[in-house]
């Protein structure tokens, strides 16, 4: 078979397509790798300057991994660029920079929520199609760039629950999609802009200290009170409260007659008469002044007379009262030491009066004047005093813990404690706002959480010891809710130890989730008093069967005469806390004398019979737990030494949680217990 040679002219075009085409594939591929490579050091410059405490596994020899295995990355684009970036409830620290966030400008979505964040919110606008931004539950300070309007494609700002102050730029109303604004929970000043987007869903504003008239557009009309709640100087008919009287009789139509034509136009008679009733007038008003202020003289005395009166009654009683070995009387007029749910003012002797000292930098949110009128209900009676709900007549609410020891530790020592208290900010620690001491009296104001405590989620309305047990996808979230709060303050400089945790001190935020209450107090507040904080003897009576419980949720070098109180001790309150939660047994009953070694077993056995109780299947689901229960069994080792640190726990947590809703399907989740609302909302919209 004759073989031809091949055509000069086919080499020729074999040499031009090599030249044309490879240089241009070689091109493309380069360029796909160099923008990679441009998010990947970006996205490593970020770790070294947020993640302390290594929560990001991110490495510099994992760039092949950027778009498959890089935690908090969930999407990229064809070309590698990262569009979704999701690093929540890590406990990132430090401040965002601009020129970190610059080089990743083809975000879609950027979420750094419930982490540790501080700083200003740096200028977004390089992020030009940036559609979400989820900065909630951080310690941001300073004010809302104006710049962030500048991103035209943006659809949900969530900025709540942080420390942004100054006004809500007028800009954002010129944002053409914006779907969300949340904005709750911050220091934010001025008047609310006039946004009408027919887009806007969602709007929350409240518990700012925003002012002025609420404006009445389309858009701001569909929302109710409840987006506008906390925000004493706000007007407008959205929360019925009208701005202005309207006059009855409004001004006559036409050009009015200026001041000389119409004194001309008077006639003399009728002029004199005038002057006359002008002096007559005067006279009355004059006499009426005269007698207003005898009238408020003579009150004035009366008051003073009667308040002496009182004074000499209340200083009386209570020298009976701790003559007869009593304890102080509380807060509350005519409340008793025993109950709980009445309502008064709060009151004391007027001597060396003190001063209300707000924490954490945070300026006067109400004075004291305004407190010491606040009608109170009690809440309930613990170990280092007892807590009030406090309404003051601007309807704004608070919780007061009044201490029973107001005499330690020395003044100065309680001051400097406070302040440390006040500066500790973390989403799952309900905030600490302000103190008051004086004479005889401490008291410690916290944010007033209306949800319950988790003690009331458990057991309702229930005996003690006869709870529920809850879902399991409850149990899982409140798990690592706690233990993120309990890691955060473990993690403070100096460390803060919780000493006092039980479901009674966890409390129910805005969006359900836990949160730690009077963390800190015991060390703090009774470093020479430990004799109720020891175990109780069998003969031994209890004022109350929580009070007894209490002792329970210790470990047991917290019971010793002179209690130890460590990270460790409160992993143990934690171990508790949670076989409470898996059995709905408090831990005074079963927790204590009836598992024995056999912990597992015996909470399978409990959550099995309890659920049948209730005529419900227990179903495969339940094995679920399997792995939230080996924490709490390793949390409650009597040596302390055996029980794992606080931050392996939350990331025992975190795994079992991420491995158990990824094997579930969707009829396993919990029914309703939890009203996630921002968690609902779209992560993002289409184009």
């Amino acid at each position: 078979m004759e073989v031809r040679p091949v055509s000069p002219r086919y080499d020729f075009y074999l040499f031009f397509l090599l030249i044309v085409c490879l240089p241009s594939s070689f091109l493309r591929a380069s360029a796909a790798v160099e923008l990679r490579t441009g998010d990947f050091d970006a996205l490593l410059a970020l770790k070294s300057s947020i993640d302390p405490h290594d929560s990001l596994p991110w490495r510099q020899e994992a760039v092949s991994e950027l778009c498959g295995g890089w935690k908090g990355v969930k999407q990229c684009s064809p070309d590698g660029r990262v569009t979704k970036l999701v690093v929540e409830f890590l406990n990132l620290t430090g401040t965002l920079l601009q020129e970190l966030l610059a080089p990743l400008d083809q975000l879609r979505v950027l979420s750094f929520k419930a982490n540790s964040l501080s700083g200003a919110i740096p200028d977004l606008s390089p992020l030009v199609n940036l559609k979400s931004l989820f900065l909630s539950d951080n310690q941001f300070s300073g004010r809302i760039p104006v710049t962030i309007a500048s991103l035209h494609r943006l659809k949900l700002i969530v900025l709540s629950h942080n420390l942004l102050s100054g006004p809500i730029p007028t800009s954002l109303a010129g944002l053409p999609r914006l779907h969300a604004l949340l904005l709750q929970d911050n220091r934010l000043m001025g008047e609310i802009p006039p946004l009408d987007q027919p887009s806007l869903l969602y709007l929350n504003v409240s518990g700012n200290n925003l002012s002025g008239e609420i404006p009445a557009t389309r858009s701001l009309s569909r929302f109710n009170r409840s987006s506008f709640l906390d925000n004493p100087n706000l007007c407008g008919d959205q929360i019925g409260a009208p701005c202005t009287q309207k006059l009855i009789f409004p001004p006559p139509t036409g050009s009015p007659k200026s001041s000389f034509d119409q004194v001309n136009a008077i006639p003399p008679r009728l002029l004199r008469t005038h002057k006359k009733s002008i002096r007559r007038i005067i006279g009355i008003v004059a006499s009426s002044v005269a007698g207003a202020f005898f009238l408020s003289v003579c009150l004035t005395v009366a008051l003073l007379l009667a308040y002496k009166r009182k004074r000499r009654r209340v200083i009386e009683s209570r020298s009976v009262g701790h003559g007869s070995g009593g304890r102080s009387k509380p807060l509350e007029e005519g409340s008793s030491d025993g109950g709980g749910g009445g309502k008064g003012g709060f009151s004391w002797e007027a001597e060396d009066v003190g001063k209300l000292v707000f924490c954490g930098g945070a300026g006067e949110m109400y004075s004291l004047e305004e407190l010491l009128r606040a009608s109170a209900e009690t809440l309930g009676r613990g170990t280092v005093g007892s807590t009030y709900k406090a309404v003051m007549e601007s309807g704004f609410i608070v919780t007061v813990k009044r201490l029973k020891d107001a005499s330690r530790p020395p003044a100065e020592e309680f001051r400097r404690r406070m302040e440390e208290l006040g500066r500790v900010h973390h989403p799952n620690l309900v905030p600490f706002r302000a103190y008051f001491h004086a004479k005889d009296e401490r008291l410690l104001v916290y944010d007033y959480f209306p949800n319950g405590s988790l003690f009331s989620l458990i057991h309702g309305s229930r005996p003690s010891g006869s709870g529920k047990p809850l879902h399991w996808t409850s149990c899982l979230k409140i798990a690592e809710d706690v233990a993120a709060g309990l890691l955060y303050l473990h993690q403070t400089n100096p460390p803060t130890v919780h000493a006092d945790l039980k479901p009674s001190n966890v409390l129910l935020g805005p969006d359900f989730e836990s949160c730690l209450t009077d963390y800190g107090l015991i060390p703090s507040l009774l470093p020479a008093s430990h004799d109720d904080l020891s175990a109780p003897s069998p003969s031994s009576s209890s004022s109350s069967s929580s009070a007894a419980a209490a002792v329970f949720y210790r470990a047991p070098e917290s019971r010793l005469p002179n209690p130890a109180f460590t990270p460790l001790s409160d992993v143990y309150s934690f171990g508790v806390l949670l076989l409470e939660l898996l059995t709905g047994k408090t831990a005074m009953h079963d927790l204590v004398e009836e598992p024995g070694a056999d912990i597992p077993r015996w909470v399978r056995t409990v959550r099995k019979r309890e659920k049948n109780d209730f005529g419900e299947d227990p179903g495969p689901s339940e094995e679920k737990l399997t792995a939230l229960l080996d924490i709490a069994v390793a949390c409650v080792a009597v040596e302390a030494e055996k029980r794992p640190p606080t931050e392996e726990v939350l990331r025992m947590i975190r795994e079992a949680r991420a491995e158990v809703v990824a094997s579930s399907n969707s009829s396993d989740h919990s029914p309703g217990r939890w009203s996630d609302t921002l968690q609902s909302l779209p992560r993002e919209h289409g184009p």
